[in-house]
């Protein structure tokens, strides 16, 4: 098979497509024909050797893919070869072949082609763990996401704005912020020129966000706590903006709130199935209705991963960057 690496750490560069032997399916999984794989923040950290797999994963990079079931191990009764699915990995996406546990595997929600399918399973897990399942956002309401155009972000709009609540986003230019209008965020913030921390209360009465999901991390600490509501619950999934902050506690104890970090990698097989099932059964009707639709920025040939890393690091994209293999024609 033909499958991505990163040569030693740093830029785009370092990416390299290397023949290596297939994989084979062990007790309970299968191995995946990989029709797309989706880029995520993690995969440039990963790169830059800030982000190594956890132990025993592949070393090829990407966390998510699509493909046809090409073989099935021993103890798989769910999936059989031929069977088209997306799957949640910790590593392995890059590449033409891909061994899955199968509690990982998706099916392709009806309404979705194979390769879109790649821009799916990270997203809706990432987003249906930390905004439903562990900050429990409910129906009324208020959601802050940070960086609404991105692919997590344009999810997190879609779903929260489906089932009831109010939605409001940050984003850095106004055709970003008017594509998170269209996916249903009530209120979207130009991160550069406005100060999310006064948007939101000047749109809840002072009131604030129950609910906060963030990629940025240190940079943004202070000012999501400034921003929570009463009993809120900030969720913070990444660190772009730096891994150390100040907090001001006494303010975190006035509002009763609460500081939650999470992530969906290194969780072991068995979490990662059971949140695997409850997307299946609550987050794919809406996508097979229409209601929630995967957002594809571009799709680009393994061959040309290193241009698929820049466009993502140039931050001019809205939705999810996927790679696409020799044999499928995007």
């Amino acid at each position: 098979m033909r499958a991505v690496f990163a040569d030693g750490a740093g830029g785009p560069e370092v990416l390299v497509v290397r023949d290596v032997p297939d994989p084979e399916p062990g007790p309970g999984e299968v191995v995946l024909e990989v029709a797309a794989a989706g880029l995520n923040r993690a995969d440039l950290l990963q790169r830059q050797g800030f982000y190594p797999p956890p132990p025993g994963a592949s070393e090829v990079l990407g966390m998510e893919c699509s493909g046809t079931v090409a073989a099935v191990g021993a103890g798989v009764t769910d999936w059989a070869v031929g069977d088209q699915a997306c799957a949640l990995l910790s590593a392995g996406a890059y590449a033409t072949l891909v061994a899955v546990p199968a509690g990982q595997l998706l099916p392709v929600p009806d309404g979705v082609d194979l390769v879109t399918a790649a821009a799916l399973p990270e997203v809706a897990c990432t987003v249906w763990s930390n905004v439903f399942m562990v900050a429990h956002l409910q129906p009324d309401e208020t959601f802050l996401v940070h960086g609404g155009a991105g692919g997590i972000g344009s999810f997190a709009i879609q779903l929260a704005a489906r089932l009831g609540a109010r939605v409001f986003t940050t984003a850095g230019s106004e055709e970003k912020r008017q594509l998170c209008r269209d996916l249903g965020a009530e209120v979207a913030i130009d991160y550069r020129d406005e100060d999310f921390v006064e948007v939101v209360k000047a749109h809840t009465s002072g009131g604030g966000a129950d609910v906060i999901l963030d990629n940025m991390g240190a940079s943004y600490l202070q000012r999501n706590v400034a921003a929570l509501a009463t009993e809120g619950r900030l969720v913070v999934i990444g660190m772009q903006g730096g891994t150390r902050g100040e907090l001001d506690l006494n303010a975190l104890l006035r509002k009763r709130g609460a500081i939650i970090a999470t992530t969906l990698r290194a969780r072991p097989a068995a979490e990662k199935a059971a949140i695997c099932a409850s997307v299946v059964e609550h987050v794919w009707p809406l996508v097979a209705d229409g209601q929630v639709r995967p957002l594809v920025h571009e799709t680009v040939p393994l061959d040309d991963v290193r241009r698929a890393h820049a466009l993502m690091e140039s931050g001019s994209h809205s939705g999810k960057i996927l790679l696409t293999m020799d044999t499928v024609t995007a």
